[in-house]
């Protein structure tokens, strides 16, 4: 076994326990890990084979909230149909090390926004998903990610965790379904890509029974906002060593944007569990002998919250 073939090995196990856990994150994880020893053009045709019965799986378990949501979701699965054909063709016509340095600036952006919570609800649903839908097509058949932008997009809009499960298998369904089949008309399918299963398979037989026995330990939105801190280094790290690689930047300042990436990244970490630490104090009864130090103390007041 290689080491770009172990390092797949690894990186799909920890992304198919997350897909386990929260329903979405296998390509978001395994992409940009995976994308520092492979092209798109080897390593996307693999993913979609995988996500195929992956995403059919999900919706099948939240099946019973298919009626509740489809209607919502109708307009961006419609985008999506045009833009994966044009996605195809990028990834023909483009540089590999280009298109994998706009696929991780691209993907930065929908990462941070996740991690740091964003939440704005739209009041035009229907044609902002439209919208939303081609911009998605897109980025699944250039990248096979769609998790990211998606799950900020269903939270955005108030959907309920089996909603949410039930509307993400819908429309992640279908952008597999429709990108498998713009590779198989545009020839991407290949004897080299097939050759990555063997090492992805494994990994989703074991990762998804252990994810879904690990969030029943774990706070669901602990676990993610871990998954996004992981995946924004990896991310950082990408775009630093393409700058370099396709001499954007010559010297190692290119590896700013990973300091600068990071340093956002512990923030956003020290913020969210910061803000657990209050939620938690906040919960106490006011029976309950809890030690709070003066610096918490004054959080909460600042916060409103009263003190244990």
């Amino acid at each position: 076994m290689t080491s770009s073939a172990f390092v797949l090995v690894l990186t799909t196990l920890l992304a198919a326990t997350v897909n386990g856990a929260l329903g979405y994150g296998f390509s978001s994880i395994t992409a940009p890990v995976a994308l520092l020893f492979y092209t798109n053009r080897i390593l996307n045709p693999a993913l979609v084979w995988v996500e195929l019965p992956l995403n059919a799986y999900v919706l099948w378990v939240n099946r019973a909230s298919v009626p509740h949501v489809w209607r919502r979701v109708l307009p961006t699965i419609i985008g999506l149909a045009p833009s994966v054909v044009l996605g195809t063709s990028l990834v023909h016509r483009v540089h590999p090390g280009w298109l994998k340095l706009g696929t991780f600036a691209v993907l930065l952006p929908l990462i941070l926004l996740q991690a740091a919570g964003f939440r704005r609800p739209i009041k035009a649903e229907r044609r902002v998903g439209l919208l939303f839908g081609g911009g998605l097509g897109v980025l699944y058949s250039v990248t096979t990610i769609s998790g990211p932008p998606l799950a900020v997009m269903l939270s955005n809009q108030g959907f309920t965790k089996q909603d949410f499960r039930a509307g993400l298998g819908l429309v992640r369904l279908a952008e597999s379904t429709f990108t498998a089949a713009a590779y198989g008309m545009a020839g991407m399918f290949s004897a080299e890509s097939a050759g990555l299963l063997p090492y992805i398979l494994p990994s989703l037989v074991v990762g998804i029974p252990l994810g879904v026995r690990l969030i029943h330990h774990v706070r669901p939105e602990t676990f993610r906002r871990v998954c996004m801190s992981f995946d924004a280094w990896v991310v950082g790290y990408g775009i630093s060593t393409l700058l370099r690689q396709l001499h954007v930047i010559e010297s190692g300042a290119a590896f700013s944007v990973l300091a600068a990436v990071g340093l956002l990244d512990v923030w956003l970490l020290y913020r969210f569990f910061r803000h657990q630490r209050l939620e938690a104090g906040a919960a106490v009864g006011p029976g309950d002998r809890v030690y709070v130090s003066p610096r918490t103390d004054r959080a909460l007041a600042r916060s409103g919250s009263p003190a244990p």
